[in-house]
């Protein structure tokens, strides 16, 4: 399959200290890929590098076959950050307005919602399961809930892609569950290529098709059918981890 994101010789560095050396890796269209690693291993840099939000010292990034410093089409690009989960509660927006934000670009000078930016934001709310919350003020919603909206108002620009960072975090486990399912249905029934940061690794190894986990400043991907514990282990922390952890 085609490659929607493509990594070559890619080198980064904070001031003086190698976060990532000579990388190379590719995300085919139609995955899920999970991103895992340690604490500080460069997973949420890896994805904004991914987003041009960085820029590398050293190597190319390719969106859609196009370099990315020439990549133009960034509303095929979703992304969910960190900061969803510090969303201010007390912000006078419903739902629909929340959701309607993205479609700006489209609304004319006035910025009025037509009927048709409203059929638009119908038709997300549908695919999250949320439509009967359309009128409710942000605010008012569950951590899961909120984040079935974002992920809705990444969806009404049409993305062939969505990278979220952590998006779990704080989330209660059977809205976590129903944010599977509904991962599922946008990467299989709609076609979708999802990269989701996780620390979840026990749970992330069920629901994607590949695993880049990232540790010694290097990405290793793995198709997640024979993703291996030691070998992840060995991967991200070393031989000496891996020696350390069969004494024990």
């Amino acid at each position: 399959m085609a490659a929607i994101a493509e990594v070559k010789d890619l080198s980064f560095q904070y001031d003086t200290i190698p976060i990532l050396t000579n990388v190379n890796f590719s995300i085919q269209q139609g995955d899920f890929m999970g991103i895992v690693g340690p604490n500080g291993s460069a997973k949420s840099t890896l994805v904004k590098l991914l987003l041009g939000l960085l820029k590398p010292q050293q190597g190319k990034i390719y969106l859609m076959g196009r370099p990315i410093e020439a990549f133009r089409q960034w509303h095929k690009i979703g992304y969910i950050s960190q900061r969803v989960r510090n969303f201010n509660n007390s912000f006078p927006a419903t739902v629909e307005e929340i959701i309607a934000a993205n479609l700006y670009h489209q609304m004319g000078i006035f910025k009025f919602l037509r009927r048709v930016h409203r059929g638009k934001v119908d038709r997300v709310l549908e695919i999250v399961g949320m439509r009967e919350y359309k009128d409710r003020l942000i605010g008012t919603l569950s951590g899961g809930e909120q984040q079935r909206i974002f992920i809705a108002r990444t969806l009404i620009s049409n993305p062939k892609i969505i990278f979220m960072d952590e998006p779990l975090v704080g989330v209660d486990i059977a809205s976590q569950e129903k944010f599977y399912a509904l991962m599922c249905k946008l990467n299989k029934e709609m076609g979708i290529t999802l990269v989701m940061v996780s620390h979840d690794l026990g749970v992330i190894t069920d629901y994607t098709n590949r695993v880049a986990c990232v540790g010694n400043r290097k990405i290793f991907v793995h198709q997640s059918k024979s993703f291996n514990e030691e070998e992840y282990i060995r991967n991200v922390y070393g031989d000496r981890a891996r020696l350390l952890q069969h004494r024990h």
